[in-house]
């Protein structure tokens, strides 16, 4: 104890051993060293208010001026104060510690204990493997979580942001100085080398490694939370999400990937994650993986089967019945680990943690049907291949059941080969999904109810997403609409829902003439496609004109054609359809 008494008998403070690690003036020393001789004749607590008239002896309320240094204390580390009240999340005022108690913080009763706060270190030594050194780079990444979840509240803590800060630059120093004199390859620091990642975008690859190695999915995962480690201001953390961003390096290198999340509140959080392949160089670095992953866009480019569907809008984009929204958000929460969780728990789960859906769009053509579709895969993060149904029934007779086989076949070879989890999309399915014949004996019936046996038979054995589109229900055989988990129709839209497609559809930078009114166009009971349609003929019509200004008058004229020469009552689709 004998730099504690020293530091509390003696009359010149700045020749104590104490003095010069606190970093303060002589006048807070004193105040230390008051605070210290209460401290160790039992009172652990003590007023500011005391502290600062025992000590600065004014008339009137000048000692009030004083409080600075009691702040300049709380803040360096040195005091605590103690608070009865809720924490809060900003700069304490000097007068809001006037009436507040403070006591020694953890920090200086060890300088007194110890005579020093410097960290005795080991020797320097080069890193045996990259184990070794991931040790000290997650070590790295739990101090930078302390510093970020810590730094509203030190005003508060026992903690004092400066030491936890001194411990990061010590340790940030050391792994420098033990990459200098390490002959090992270290797979990581290659890595980072390879892919030009700056101090920023390490420390998010570290901190989603350390999630990988801990087999957890827990806070580093979180988009927040990874911003937070390498901000130091909310301006730091808004300029710092471009790099979690799609387009970002990280994410267009496919070095990371996310999944979106609905939360408890439904909004859609942000999951990271490492890419298998990266994962695969650092933890197995010498280890050769057995396939080759190809890009799904490119092997389709090689058969004729499929076409291959990037989304472009997600389900935030369409316009959708609020029934229909609120179906496709319970299928989305499907991924979402405590849903699984309960799921697999109830016996309705297995491993497989991706969503198993089987699901029929039904209704008049052009409401939206395709579009949904490819738009749920955009909000999944997954690729669309689409396959035309009508083309099973032009090969002849005996080929087609052949063919509804290889559908299925070619879809999972594709997908294992690419080795992601497409959705299938069926567009226009009826022939497949309609009632089978009975009591015909022709070839013609005998092939097409062979065919739907099996296309009744591969759907039972699909696992994942497959979506299957038609423009009639009622027809459906009643063994396939047991298969479909989802049946999902899809009406012609309402007013309101017809002025929203308005708004949404019509060219951003036209010009418009005043007179023009949304409303006056919504009145008119359209599809989706149609208007779609009649914003495409209007534009082109309006664009050879020298004065290109859209008018009411243009589109009620488009109106009229189109609903005048529907070909709906010969069941044909009509416009575009979306």
């Amino acid at each position: 104890m004998k730099h504690l008494i020293e530091f509390i008998e003696s009359k010149n403070i700045k020749d104590t051993t104490i003095y010069q690690h606190l970093k303060s003036t002589e006048q807070e020393a004193k105040i230390l060293q008051y605070v210290c001789r209460r401290y160790v004749k039992g009172i652990e607590e003590i007023a500011v208010l005391d502290i600062l008239q025992d000590n600065f002896k004014s008339k009137g309320y000048n000692y009030l001026k004083y409080l600075s240094i009691i702040k300049n204390l709380i803040d360096m580390g040195w005091l605590v104060q103690i608070s009865f009240g809720e924490v809060q999340n900003h700069e304490v005022l000097e007068l809001e510690i006037l009436n507040s108690s403070i006591s020694p913080s953890i920090s200086l009763i060890h300088l007194l204990q110890k005579g020093s706060l410097e960290i005795l270190l080991p020797d320097i030594k080069p890193y045996i493997d990259h184990l070794e050194y991931l040790q000290d780079q997650f070590n790295v990444i739990d101090l930078l979580y302390q510093v970020s979840t810590s730094k509203n509240i030190f005003s508060n803590s026992s903690l004092g942001l400066g030491r936890v800060k001194n411990k990061l630059t010590i340790l940030t120093q050391r792994i420098e100085e033990k990459l200098k004199i390490t002959t090992e390859t270290i797979i990581v620091e290659e890595f980072f080398k390879e892919k030009g990642l700056d101090e920023r975008e390490q420390i998010i690859f570290l901190a989603l490694l350390k999630e990988e190695y801990s087999g957890g999915e827990g806070k580093f995962r979180d988009m927040n939370t990874l911003i937070e480690l390498i901000s130091l201001d909310e301006y730091e953390k808004i300029r710092n999400r471009s790099l979690l961003e799609d387009g970002s390096k990280l994410l267009s290198q496919d070095i990371i990937d996310y999944e979106e999340i609905l939360n408890m509140f439904g909004g859609i959080s942000r999951s990271f994650y490492l890419q298998d392949e990266m994962l695969q160089q650092i933890i197995q670095p010498n280890k050769k993986k057995k396939s080759i992953k190809l890009k799904l866009d490119k092997l389709v480019e090689e058969q004729e089967l499929f076409e291959y569907l990037k989304p472009t809008t997600d389900l935030s984009d369409v316009v959708l019945h609020p029934k229909t929204r609120e179906v496709l958000n319970t299928i989305i929460k499907q991924v979402d680990k405590d849903v699984f969780a309960k799921l697999k728990a109830w016996g309705l789960k297995d491993k497989r943690k991706g969503i198993d859906a089987r699901i029929i769009f039904y209704g008049h053509p052009g409401t939206g049907k395709t579009m949904t579709a490819v738009s749920l895969a955009k909000t999944l993060k997954r690729p669309v291949l689409s396959f035309d149904c009508s083309k099973i029934l032009s090969m002849y007779v005996g080929e087609s059941e052949k063919n509804v086989r290889k559908i299925f076949d070619d879809f999972k070879t594709l997908s294992k080969k690419a080795k992601v989890d497409p959705i299938l999309l069926l567009n226009e399915a009826d022939q497949f999904l309609s009632s089978r014949t009975e009591g015909s004996g022709s070839s013609a019936d005998k092939m097409h109810n062979q065919m739907q046996n099996i296309f009744l038979e591969q759907i039972e054995k699909f696992e994942g997403i497959l979506i299957a589109t038609t423009n009639l229900l009622e027809n459906i055989d009643k063994a396939f609409s047991r298969r479909f988990n989802y049946k999902i129709e899809f009406k012609k839209p309402s007013k309101r829902e017809r002025k929203r497609l308005w708004h949404f559809m019509l060219p951003e930078n036209a010009d418009y003439e005043e007179e023009l009114d949304v409303s006056e166009l919504a009145k008119h009971e359209l599809t989706g496609g149609q208007i779609n349609l009649i914003i495409r003929n209007t534009a082109y019509m309006v664009a050879v004109r020298d004065e290109s200004v859209f008018t009411l008058k243009d589109f009620l004229g488009e109106i009229e054609k189109e609903l005048g020469t529907s070909f709906e009552n010969e069941g044909k689709s009509m416009g575009f359809r979306v």
